[in-house]
């Protein structure tokens, strides 16, 4: 069974599938193996993305029900991790949404300065640029020496692409812009060489850089940390996962430390929120308080 289906011009075109009990049933087959014999664990990703998702990579690989991925992906690891690549498509850019760094700079910076040592954890870090721009800022404003910064993600693809912070040159004048926008302080050509095609970001930005992979669905806590950046993972996650999430980054944080949460999402509704008080409820900077 597939949600597409040629009409009689021939061309695909979407219907619902008469039967969505059982294509519930064959998601939730596909997601159980999966965490059983990879130890990856979708189970709770909200289903209308996660659905898409399946779909889109059933017909990337020629398969016309999700039983048949099943069999591919429990049958094949290439298959299983082109299909957990999938599921984790990347999106993200350098100082993306340039007024929450600026506000970062102005309104957490000074509070770091007067810690003796800084530890920040980008989870679901993707593939790194949100983790360079961090580094970036530490730099500009002398903090970088006393920094650590865990970049992590559960997808290994993506974090080798992090590691060795190679990028398109043809993003370099989005990410500048955004760098200006975000309170730049120096030229952005000065953190990167380009060659050919592509530039590489310059080795000191990495000297405290701490690259892992990490499951928020399956992993525990493995450090204190004084800020964590959680940006536009969640929104992915239902209800059950996001509480999940959130007590994980609760046991994480010191006392006082920082959650910075993506334009779309919010401590609000969870088991936690009244353990955090805003520091700027525009760009979704909290303060854990208890």
């Amino acid at each position: 069974m597939t949600p597409w289906e040629p009409n009689e011009t021939g061309a695909d075109t979407i219907r619902i599938p008469q039967d969505e009990e059982r294509e519930l049933i064959e998601i939730e087959l596909l997601l159980e193996g999966m965490h059983r014999l990879y130890g990856y664990d979708f189970r709770n990703y909200a289903l209308p993305s996660l659905r898409r998702r399946i779909w889109h990579y059933a017909h990337a690989e020629g398969v016309k029900s999700i039983s048949g991925l099943q069999e591919k992906v429990l049958h094949n690891r290439s298959s299983f991790e082109r299909f957990v690549q999938n599921l984790s498509i990347p999106v993200t850019e350098m100082f993306r949404d340039p007024s929450l760094f600026r506000m970062f700079r102005e309104k957490i910076i000074p509070i770091l300065r007067t810690y003796p040592y800084i530890r920040i954890w980008h989870a679901g870090c993707s593939t790194g640029e949100e983790v360079y721009s961090m580094a970036i800022m530490l730099h500009e404003e002398g903090l970088y020496d006393k920094a650590r910064i865990y970049a992590t993600d559960m997808n290994d693809r993506s974090l080798q692409q992090a590691k060795e912070g190679v990028y398109g040159i043809e993003k370099m004048k989005l990410f500048t812009t955004n760098y200006l926008e975000a309170g730049g302080t120096k030229a952005f050509s000065e953190y990167y060489t380009a060659k050919y095609n592509s530039v590489i970001f310059h080795p000191f930005l990495q000297k405290n850089i701490i690259f892992a992979e990490h499951n928020l669905a399956t992993d525990r806590s493995f450090n204190e940390f004084n800020v964590i950046f959680c940006r536009n993972v969640m929104i992915y996650f239902n209800d059950e996962l996001r509480n999940h999430v959130h007590g994980l980054f609760h046991e994480s944080l010191s006392h006082f430390g920082i959650l910075v949460l993506g334009s779309k999402e919010s401590i609000h509704f969870t088991e936690y929120s009244d353990a955090y008080e805003p520091l700027d409820r525009t760009e979704k900077i909290y303060r854990k308080i208890k």
